[in-house]
């Protein structure tokens, strides 16, 4: 697992923030105004990050994975939080027949779901034009654990409505794979690969801006227009601000059972959300 890091005012654990607010529309090479990127060091206030010199205006699902293993493939200890989930519930892998292992999980869905495929939506699989996602499907009802205790979460399966993750979610997975292809052991994904962050490593979690509202103020907000904006700026903020306090370390460690972290091992959970019921 790796030691316990120590947060405190003089020493924050991680020397920059990014805060993604993802987006699952259209395909993983289509600018996306929504898809937006906000970056903070403990120095400095978050501010946008834009995309690369190029075609497009707005970032695209693989220029933005492909930023992010060139950035975190540095020495810079780098906490990234983005605001969709990086698994299923307990449910989908007993109904799937599969071990309760992330990274088998994360292999398995690609090769059903290639939705970092040019030219590919998330709908068109949804809808069997392409990829085997009939295969590996699950119900609006099933909830992970941490969704049931978060109300800002709603089901990695809900497609219609408001609040839903399940296209960003959908669309995003195949990237985390390609990261840790990448990175291997310079990126920590939490809480999969441990509760605890190895001192001196990159993570990557999952977070719900929504929780944090009461960051409208902070600073950088003023010129962060729209919601994609806001999200990805208050999601940079927070980690900061939590990096500079014992806020971090608790979020880090939610009060769960051992057997409710044995189920979150598997199916993930958001930062900040508490355990208990």
């Amino acid at each position: 697992m790796g030691e316990r890091f120590e947060t405190s005012l003089a020493a924050p654990a991680f020397h920059r923030y990014l805060g993604i607010h993802y987006a699952g529309a259209e395909t993983p090479d289509s600018g996306l105004k929504n898809l937006r990127v906000y970056g903070a060091t403990p120095g400095t206030p978050p501010q946008e990050v834009l995309p690369p010199a190029g075609p497009k205006k707005y970032w695209c699902r693989r220029d933005l994975a492909h930023w992010l293993a060139k950035t975190l493939e540095t020495d810079t200890p780098t906490l990234v939080g983005i605001d969709h989930a990086l698994s299923f519930p307990i449910r989908y892998f007993e109904v799937h027949r599969l071990p309760p292992d992330w990274k088998v999980f994360l292999e398995d869905f690609h090769r059903h779901w290639p939705t970092d495929a040019p030219h590919t939506y998330v709908d068109f699989i949804v809808h069997g034009d392409t990829g085997q996602g009939s295969e590996r499907t699950g119900s609006p009802r099933w909830m992970r654990l941490t969704d049931r205790r978060c109300k800002a979460a709603r089901s990695v399966f809900q497609f219609d409505g408001v609040g839903k993750v399940a296209a960003a979610t959908h669309a995003g997975l195949p990237w985390v794979l390609f990261l840790k292809r990448q990175l291997g052991e310079r990126l920590h994904v939490w809480p999969f690969e441990g509760w605890d962050i190895p001192a001196g490593k990159s993570a990557l979690l999952e977070v719900r801006p929504a929780m944090w509202g009461h960051l409208g103020p902070a600073a950088g907000l003023m010129g962060a227009a729209t919601p994609g904006q806001r999200e990805a700026c208050v999601i940079a903020q927070w980690l900061k601000d939590a990096d500079a306090s014992e806020e971090l370390s608790d979020a880090l460690r939610p009060a769960l059972s051992p057997s409710e972290m044995r189920v979150a091992g598997v199916e993930g959970w958001i930062l900040d959300v508490a355990g208990g019921v």
